[in-house]
């Protein structure tokens, strides 16, 4: 029955982590058509936020008293939680369209050290050795993924500081997600937490849409961001952790970066060369690395 348990649990963490995967490729191919990024993230999350909606409704008329209703002081706690969503939409669509796909997931991953320092910060407890070693080896990594190595690398700062700034934001979402009002349905969590991030993605499209608005994008780019982006990922992800654990989790969900770096490679036909897959390989074995524990029989 465990090993039931734990094999769905990874299907769903692992389905959720190559949503997310895919998603970049599909805001690159939007950008490629002429749409903003303020047209980008506003149809995602207006279109997000009805799914999950929906969702909720159903979840309620089908458990009825069942479902544990979220507190005022839960809503605003998720809210709040949220505006780190509404960032990292917001600055990871800005970087991606500076520089490659294949380069963004590589900066967003470094939420695997900014984590360990967030941490020590917030909790006052030094990393362990562990830890530790797997920081320098996702700094080894995204060297090598990034080929930062390599002199005649021309990659424009406006990608790598918008793409700094989404894996600084994606790290407080993921601290502060873990902790805040875990008692309720994932799905009154997804919403919540999106509607807080639809306060700083509405907040940027009004600052920076300087043309009229293209409602097209609804149609033809807004239900696969929303579903892929903002429905499918923290739904499954909430009901698979619970069944993984923190630990196999975060492992299983670092598919994402190769997700990402494949699609980029097939659908965008980026550059991608040995020494960056290399790289992509010593970020994923760092994640591992973090998340075993070794002194477990």
């Amino acid at each position: 029955m465990f090993g039931n348990r734990m094999l769905k649990g990874v299907f769903l963490v692992g389905l959720g982590a190559t949503s997310y995967g895919m998603l970049a490729t599909f805001v690159k191919l939007a950008y490629k058509e002429n749409y903003t990024t303020a047209e980008v993230t506003t149809s995602q999350f207006v279109l997000g936020i009805l799914g999950i909606l929906l969702i909720n409704a159903f979840q309620r008329s089908k458990k009825k008293n069942e479902v544990v209703q979220a507190s005022s002081r839960n809503i605003f706690h998720l809210m709040l939680a949220g505006t780190s969503l509404g960032m990292t939409s917001v600055f990871y669509y800005l970087a991606v369209k500076y520089i490659p796909v294949s380069i963004g997931i590589v900066l967003l991953m470094q939420t695997v050290w900014m984590g360990v320092l967030l941490e020590w910060i917030l909790d006052k407890k030094a990393p362990s050795i562990q830890k530790i070693v797997s920081v320098f080896i996702v700094l080894i990594g995204t060297a090598l993924a990034t080929n930062l190595l390599k002199s005649d690398i021309n990659l424009d700062w406006r990608g790598i500081m918008w793409g700094m700034l989404a894996a600084a934001s994606f790290t407080t979402t993921m601290f502060t997600a873990n902790r805040i009002a875990t008692g309720i349905s994932s799905a009154q969590r997804s919403l919540y937490m999106l509607l807080g991030g639809a306060i700083i993605v509405f907040g940027f499209s009004i600052a920076t849409q300087v043309t009229p608005f293209n409602f097209d994008i609804f149609a033809k780019w807004g239900i696969v961001l929303a579903v892929f982006g903002t429905i499918i990922p923290p739904l499954l992800m909430n009901a698979g952790f619970p069944h993984t654990g923190i630990g196999l989790g975060s492992i299983v969900s670092s598919l994402e970066l190769p997700v990402s770096v494949m699609m980029a490679f097939i659908i965008l036909d980026e550059t991608v060369v040995f020494s960056q897959w290399i790289g992509i390989l010593l970020i994923i074995l760092a994640i591992v690395i973090m998340n075993v524990n070794f002194r477990k029989n």
